[in-house]
């Protein structure tokens, strides 16, 4: 990934209504990288990851700490 794209990606994230819903309702970063990918850009749930902290624009991505589901 190209930190360009995963940039691109979340300045329309901020344009987007519906888009910003559809990510804030994901529950992993892979759902959000595959929502990515459905619209053209190549991030994966990894490199969401790595990014954790980091500002872009009006968008701060953030890892979320839920403990694990267990059977």
């Amino acid at each position: 990934m190209a930190l360009d794209q995963l940039k691109s990606f979340l300045h329309k994230m901020q344009e987007d209504k519906n888009l910003k819903d559809e990510v804030l309702s994901s529950s992993t970063a892979d759902d959000v990288a595959k929502i990515a990918q459905r619209l053209g850009y190549d991030v994966s749930g990894d490199e969401l990851l790595r990014f954790s902290g980091e500002k872009v624009g009006k968008v701060t991505v953030k890892k979320n700490d839920l403990p694990g589901e267990y059977n």
